[in-house]
């Protein structure tokens, strides 16, 4: 009796700790999945800055930009015409410019979601 006892004490403590086991190294798998998505979400953060900072460039230089051309546009046909043919080149030159810099202010963001390899 006490033989059949002490084989099944044995074995009970042998599952339990193959549990305990198990169990510390799933902690550990989640401690680093979870730092893992912690860096992964400054990443995000630190894109999402860059982009919206270059995207309000962009439209401040769009804005610019395209008011140039209105006003160039204005002067056409008038005192100033060879002013207004000029003012409108450049006007649409840089609202073009700043078109280009708020898309381009999009690739930060296309980084945030590409996958990074183990």
């Amino acid at each position: 009796m006490k033989i059949t006892l002490s084989i099944l004490f044995f074995f009970v403590a042998s599952c339990v700790y193959g549990q305990v086991t198990d169990t510390l190294i799933q902690i550990e798998q989640f401690k680093r999945e979870l730092l893992s998505l912690q860096a992964d979400v400054a990443n995000i953060q630190i894109n999402l800055a860059k982009s919206e900072t270059r995207f309000k460039r962009g439209i401040a230089v769009a804005t610019l930009g395209y008011s140039i051309t209105i006003a160039g546009g204005l002067m056409l046909g008038r005192k100033y015409d060879e002013l207004g043919k000029g003012l409108l080149i450049a006007g649409g030159v840089t609202g073009i410019t700043g078109t280009i810099l708020m898309v381009d202010a999009f690739k930060f963001l296309g980084r945030a979601s590409r996958k990074r390899s183990p």
